[in-house]
Order: C-alpha cells, then structure tokens, then sequence
C-alpha cells in the first residue's frame, strides 16, 4: 500500500516558486526567510539581496508602522487587502496591496508571511485606459452627439407589466430635472436601459452619458477612475481627467455602487452636494456639472442595514428612486418578449408547449437569461421552429407547477407531452413514420429513434 510522503523542502520551494503571486516571509525577528522570484521581479530585486536580511535594512523607507510585515509580528493579526508604499535600495517607488498573515505553532509566533499584488502595474494598466478614453472624448468635442450615442432608449424597455409601464412613465418624469437617481433590481432586469433612455430623453442627451461598474475594478483605484489625477499624485502620474470631468455636462452611471467603499461615498456625496471635485494629490476644486444615475441589485433600505451604504448618501440619493421588479414576477412580459425578440431577431416560429415552459421557468437571471436563451436556442434549431429536443439542459431537471397545482419536473412534462405529440401525428397519418416526421417537422430519422426510445421506456 503506497504512502504519501511529506513534501521536502526543494518541493515546497518549487511549488511556491510556481505561484503567480509575489510572496516574502519573515521570521519572528523580521528577518527575510523566503522571498519568490515574483517578489523579486515585482521590487526589481535580486534574492539573494533580500535573503537574510532585516526587512529595514532592504527597504530603507519602511519602519516599523509602515511595514505590513513588521506590524503583523507584533500584534500576531492578519491584515488583508492593505495598500503599501515603499522604496527599495535602488530608489524606486513601489506600491502593493497585500495580505499578510502571522506564523504561528500552538501559541508561539515563528514569523509572518506577505501575498502581495502590483498595485502600481494595476494602476498603470487603468490609467491607459483612462488616457485613451481621454483622448476619445478630447478629438469627439467637434461630433459630441454622434460620438456619444448611447444604443438604448425607454422604448427599449420591453414590458407589458403594470408596474413597469409606470417605471417608464416615472422615468421620463424624471429625465426633465437633474435630480441624482437610484434604481434598483435583480441582476438581469435592465437597469443600464432605462438610466440610458432617461438620459436620451433628458435636456442633457446631446452630452456624454458615462457607465463605470464599481464592482468591476479594484476599489483602490475607483478614486483615481472617478475624479482624475495630478502630476506626481504617484510615480508616473500625470494630468488625467477622471469621469466626473469626461462627463461634464451629461450624465455619469455608477453601477453596483453598494460595492463602493464608504470613504468614496464619503466622496460622492460631496460631489452631489455641492458639485465640485478634487483630482487625487490634488489641492484645487473644479466644478463639474453631472446627473448622477448609480444603480444596485438590492434595495437601498438593505444597503444601508447591512452597512454597505451611508445612510447620508441614501437619503441624498432616495429623491428619485426606481425599482424595476424581477421577471418571475411578470409573467405577462415572457411571452412578449419572446414573440419581440423572434419577430425582431430570429424569423423563428417556436411551438406553443415550448413557449408554455419557458413561461414557467423562474428565470433567475431576468431578462439577460431569456434573450441568452432564445438567442441559443434560434441558434440551435437552425431552420426549423424551436421545439422542445432544442431545449439547453438547463430545463431538464427545473420544477414547473401544472394546470392542478402540482410540481413536476420540466424533464418528465417534456417526456409526457413529446410522447402526446408523436402518438397525435401517428394516429393523424396512419402510422405512416414519414408523414408524421413531415407534420412534426423533424427529421425521419430522429422521429425513428423517438419511437424505439418509447418502446424500450414501456417495456
């Protein structure tokens, strides 16, 4: 019987070394125990450099309050997800996030272990995006209309829902101030559709209408994304516009700005309070003229209980709220949206039963679940109308309550009613398999091995 051996030390070495994460370790008296060659890579250092060393005699500019490393040995805590700024012996500006855990045997401290990610190659990456969207919006002043179309508009909002048809009547009320708006709802619902169409239909339509995901990127470089920076705010920095400034004049989108942090809120609020900005390392304000529209997939009220929202920042925000319902509970807009989108899209016919199943399904994920569906599903069915062998797999074991009140699974109802439909076209032609195929409008050899599948389940 074979036993699993302890893994040696050049292993552990080898298997660390692999990790695409820069890790430095220290022992109980800081000094450098293990440090990858990612880590290195990252500090523009050589191992052997670090290797044996006090941590502050290898980055001079570090002390015993700035060292992540040097504080995690003294208070025995893990710190996670901490920025950190440093100079190594070269003289270069280095800038981290990381996690930084204690080494510890029962109760005795051997030292501290460091992850650490390039902040500053983060934060260089997402500035050249900001340039470039810079440079966009710079050589667009001439053409701001065309350059800054936005595909959306409120009649884009498919719905025959009652409570939606008010969302859109709302929304246009709405559009004609520029009072800051909160919508809310499921993922899926369509919340980007109407923030676009209030801003088509509002005075600032000819302006910039700008969308930034706060969950999208790093929340320590979302500050720099929204308001901009100054030279020398960080090493390389330059003068960047952030959002506010690209968006002056038109509309800024924040999507999940629950995922904010509360000094950013902090920050917005000013912003919605008083208009002006400050670019990070910044000591002058600049007035901006911006609609704010932020957007969420829970509820402002559970926001601020679970302490992800500022309650000042809510109650600023709460002026104008939208919340867009999920689409389980719009059974109407199902069938509406699936004659829309095979009427606009496809040219497909889709059988009744089918259609009838997909209304019954809960669709988790809205809207953006049902036009992926059909999307697939026109795809899949080629040239013939959707039925139900064209269903994704995703259906066949989902439960849907019948016309008795009863749950079934979707796989069994599926079974039952293409058994009903092939014994209809059997019976209508006779038993003639090829005639049937042609009223199924399947293929022979497909309706052939249906028939041997039936067979074989009554046996």
């Amino acid at each position: 019987m074979n036993q699993t051996q302890p893994l040696s030390k050049e292993m552990i070495i080898a298997i660390l070394d692999g990790i695409d994460e820069a890790i430095h370790a220290v022992d109980q008296n800081g000094y450098s125990i293990y440090y990858n060659r990612v880590a290195a890579n990252y500090d523009g250092m050589k191992q052997e450099e670090v290797l044996g060393k006090h941590i502050l005699s290898v980055f001079p500019s570090l002390t015993e309050q700035t060292s992540t490393l040097l504080k995690v040995l003294k208070t025995k805590k893990a710190i996670y997800h901490q920025k950190q700024r440093y100079e190594n012996q070269n003289g270069q500006i280095l800038e981290t996030v990381n996690t930084t855990i204690p080494i510890m045997s029962g109760e005795s401290l051997l030292g501290a272990v460091e992850i650490a990610k390039n902040y500053g190659q983060l934060k260089l990456l997402s500035h050249k995006l900001m340039d470039l969207q810079s440079k966009v919006y710079k050589t667009s002043t001439t053409n701001i209309e065309a350059t800054f179309e936005i595909p959306y508009s409120l009649k884009d909002f498919i719905t025959d829902d009652k409570e939606c048809l008010q969302i859109i009547t709302q929304s246009k009320l709405f559009a004609a101030s520029s009072l800051p708006i909160v919508i809310f709802g499921e993922t899926g619902t369509g919340k980007e559709i109407i923030a676009q169409g209030i801003h088509k239909e509002s005075p600032r339509k000819l302006a910039p209408f700008i969308a930034q995901n706060c969950g999208a990127i790093p929340e320590t470089l979302l500050e720099s994304i929204l308001f901009g920076t100054t030279k020398g705010s960080y090493t390389g920095a330059t003068e960047r516009a952030g959002l506010f400034e690209m968006a002056n004049g038109g509309t800024l989108f924040l999507d999940e700005m629950n995922s904010m942090s509360k000094e950013l809120q902090a920050k917005l609020l000013r912003v919605l309070e008083d208009g002006f900005i400050r670019r990070v390392g910044g000591t002058s304000s600049l007035r901006v003229d911006v609609r704010i529209i932020t957007a969420m997939n829970e509820s402002p009220e559970k926001c601020v209980e679970d302490g992800k929202l500022r309650s000042d920042l809510y109650y600023r925000l709460n002026t104008c709220s939208i919340h867009i319902p999920p689409l389980r509970n719009r059974p109407k807009d199902v069938s509406l949206l699936i004659h829309h989108f095979l009427t606009q899209q496809s040219q497909k016919n889709i059988q009744p039963e089918v259609e009838e199943l997909l209304k019954s399904y809960t669709w988790p994920g809205n809207v953006r679940e049902l036009l992926n569906t059909l999307e697939y599903l026109s795809l899949v069915s080629k040239d013939e109308a959707i039925s139900f062998c064209h269903l994704p797999s995703k259906f066949q074991n989902t439960s849907v309550k019948k016309k008795d009140g009863r749950n079934s699974s979707l796989k069994s109802i599926l079974q039952q009613t293409e058994e009903k439909l092939i014994n209809e076209a059997l019976v209508k032609t006779d038993g003639n398999v090829l005639q049937a195929a042609k009223l199924l409008d399947v293929p022979r050899q497909t309706l052939q091995y249906k028939l041997t599948k039936i067979k074989s389940a009554g046996k």
